[in-house]
């Protein structure tokens, strides 16, 4: 195969999209966010919901405190609201869209962004190596 100087590699091209799709913009989801960690020692996924309140401006409120959630961190350790553990993304999605009680999600788009990650986290797990939430 030849290569021609003005063809991206598909590679690239996969990447490029993938970066400029990361940069619209994403309305938070009113239900909540979730951190996802991988637990080596247990041999499992680790997610956890917390529940936030979204202002007129789209600003994420602690419930409990009413302080601006930072980005950065730096509003303390806050404490889950829900706690999902299992060894597979299948399973700890099911366990979150199809468990007991209300569902923690209301946005489509963070459905799918969470089965992403929890994918990621996945690969993560069974290769032994450090997950990182995009």
């Amino acid at each position: 195969m030849v290569n021609h100087p003005d063809v991206v590699p598909l590679s690239e091209a996969f990447q490029e999209l993938d970066d400029r799709l990361s940069r619209r913009f994403i309305a938070l989801d009113p239900k909540g966010y979730f951190l996802i960690k991988v637990d080596h020692a247990a041999a499992e996924l680790v997610l956890e919901h917390y529940g936030n309140t979204i202002d007129e401006k789209g600003l994420a409120h602690d419930s409990e405190t009413g302080e601006v959630l930072s980005c950065k961190g730096g509003n303390g350790p806050r404490q889950p609201s829900a706690v999902y553990r299992g060894f597979t993304a299948k399973q700890v999605g099911i366990q979150l869209t199809e468990g007991e009680g209300s569902q923690p999600l209301s946005c489509l788009d963070h459905a799918l962004y969470l089965g992403r990650e929890l994918q990621k986290a996945e690969v993560c797990l069974k290769a032994g190596t450090s997950y990182v939430q995009d």
